[in-house]
C-alpha cells in the first residue's frame, strides 16, 4: 500500500515517468511496477502510458487528490524535521516521505533557509551503531559493548531504551545490568557493539531519572 500510494505521489507531480525509474525508486522489479499500476487503475485512478522511446506512465492531467490536509506552515515544520534526521540516517522511506510531501521542493521556501545537520567526523560509524541500537530496541534485544571513559575501559550489558541527540552527542539510555540502574552512554564511545539474542522485559523509565541523566550529560560536555 505505502509503494502504491508513492507512485501516485509521482505520478501526479510528473506528466510521465518511466517504469524502469519507479523500479529503481522502490527496488522491486519493472513487472512488479506493472502489476502495481494495474492495480492504481482497478482502484479509479485513470492512469495513462505515453509510447515510444520517449514515452512512460501518467496521470490524466485533471485528476487531482486533495492536498490541502496540511497548512504551509505545518508543512514547513515537517520538512526541517524530516531534513535535520535525513542527515543522519540512511533511510529511503525518510526520502520517499520528502517526495511525497514536497516533490518538487517550490511550494515551501523557507525551509531553505534552516540547516540542522546532525552529522558529525564520526558520521559512518554513528551510523552503523544507531542503526544497530535501534534495531535492538525494536527488538527488545539486550546490548553488549566496551565503553571508553575517565574510569578506563570497561564491558557493559544494557537493555536499550532510547537513542538520545543531545548538543552534538548521540546517545543511548539504557538499563545497565552492572549498576542496576538507568544509565547515558555516549555512542563514540562505545565500541564491539553486539547485539544478544537475549529478550528483555521493558521496565517504566522513571521521568526524574531520565531528566537527571540528561541534565547530568549536558552539564558535563559543558565543563569539557
Amino acid at each position: 500500500m505505502d509503494r502504491l500510494l508513492g507512485i501516485i505521489t509521482i505520478l501526479l507531480n510528473n506528466e510521465k515517468i518511466k517504469a524502469k525509474y519507479l523500479a529503481e525508486k522502490f527496488e522491486v522489479s519493472v513487472r512488479t511496477i506493472y502489476r502495481d499500476i494495474e492495480d492504481i487503475c482497478k482502484a479509479g485512478v485513470p492512469i495513462i502510458t505515453f509510447q515510444g522511446g520517449d514515452g512512460g506512465i501518467g496521470i490524466v492531467k485533471e485528476y487531482k487528490l486533495d492536498k490541502s490536509v496540511l497548512t504551509k506552515s505545518e508543512l514547513e515544520n515537517i520538512l526541517i524535521g524530516l531534513k535535520s534526521i535525513q542527515s543522519m540516517f540512511i533511510d529511503k522511506n525518510i526520502d520517499l516521505l520528502l517526495e511525497k510531501l514536497n516533490p518538487k521542493q517550490e511550494d515551501v521556501i523557507s525551509v531553505n533557509n534552516i540547516i540542522i545537520d546532525l552529522a558529525s567526523f564520526h558520521q559512518s560509524s554513528l551510523r552503523e551503531k544507531i542503526e544497530l541500537i535501534r534495531k535492538a530496541i525494536d527488538e527488545r534485544r539486550e546490548l553488549f559493548f566496551r565503553y571508553y571513559s575517565k574510569h578506563g575501559i570497561s564491558e557493559r550489558n544494557i537493555d536499550p531504551y532510547l537513542v538520545i541527540f543531545r548538543l552534538s552527542a548521540w546517545n543511548v539510555l539504557g538499563f545497565c545490568k552492572e549498576e542496576n540502574d538507568f544509565i547515558l552512554f555516549k555512542l563514540t564511545r562505545m565500541t564491539d557493539i553486539i547485539m544478544s539474542d537475549n529478550i528483555f522485559n521493558v521496565r517504566d523509565i522513571p521521568e526524574e531519572k531520565l531528566k537527571k541523566r540528561i541534565s547530568l550529560m549536558i552539564n558535563t560536555l559543558l565543563l569539557c
